[in-house]
């Protein structure tokens, strides 16, 4: 018996007072990425690269740089490494992140696709956790602080 995987994607565009070079930093320097996400950062930025970032206790994400093109698009996999429960939904490489960076007047639209989640439950969880990591993203990339993550300490 043959059964449909259903697989969709969660899109998000975002307004950043910042140039596409600065907000690229911030994807593929380590020191930059965990100032908006995690606490440490594993960033080999080429075609093949590692990328792991542990975004918080328990909680690491993993996948590889598939295609960059500096500092307008980046295309990586992603998905979360087992934990104490063991293996998650989306495990790493599974599913496919796109970011393009569009200079826009003295500032930048990033667009962000995250495509090949299992179902819609983890499109909504992925949701929450992109929503949170976005809005520190528009301030460390404006230059700003956007202060100690609280997800970090757990508060979720």
């Amino acid at each position: 018996m043959e059964s449909a995987t259903e697989t969709t994607s969660l899109v998000r565009e975002i307004e950043i007072d910042a140039s596409p070079e600065t907000i690229w930093q911030f994807l593929v320097d380590p020191e930059k990425a965990t100032r908006w996400m995690g606490q440490a950062a594993t960033l080999d930025p080429r075609p093949g690269g590692v990328y792991r970032v542990e975004v918080i206790p328990g909680h690491t994400a993993r996948g590889e740089f598939v295609e960059l093109d500096p500092p307008h698009r980046l295309v990586q996999t992603w998905g979360w490494e087992p934990g104490e429960e063991g293996e998650r939904p989306v495990p790493p490489g599974s599913s496919t992140i796109e970011i393009e960076l569009v200079a826009d007047g003295d500032g930048t639209l990033l667009r962000f696709t995250h495509k090949d989640l299992p179902d819609a439950k983890n499109v909504e969880s992925h949701a929450h956790g992109w929503d949170h990591y976005f809005a520190r993203l528009a301030i460390a990339a404006a230059g700003g602080d956007p202060g100690a993550d609280p997800w970090l300490s757990g508060q979720m």
